[in-house]
């Protein structure tokens, strides 16, 4: 069995919630989740964002949900790394 230690996700998200509620929302779900969130671009009414998290054992199904509830939209897994 492996588990996803990193990832780096491309998300376009709505300005609200913003970027640090946003990584608060993405770091509540897992013990030890360490989330970096980096604002590539604004427009009018949206924000696109680089989306590092790290942890033990990123769980993606749990992560992916997250960002539809908040709103926003997963683009490309940009990154990731897997230890088995």
């Amino acid at each position: 069995m492996t588990n996803v230690q990193r990832l780096v996700l491309d998300v376009l998200k709505p300005h609200q919630p913003n970027a640090l509620e946003f990584a608060n929302a993405i770091a509540a779900l897992g013990s030890g989740y360490r989330v970096d969130v980096r604002v590539l671009e604004v427009d009018e009414k949206t924000e696109t964002l680089q989306v590092a998290i790290e942890g033990e054992k990123l769980d993606f199904s749990l992560i992916s949900a997250a960002i539809d509830e908040i709103g926003a939209s997963l683009h490309s897994i940009d990154e990731v790394s897997v230890v088995g």
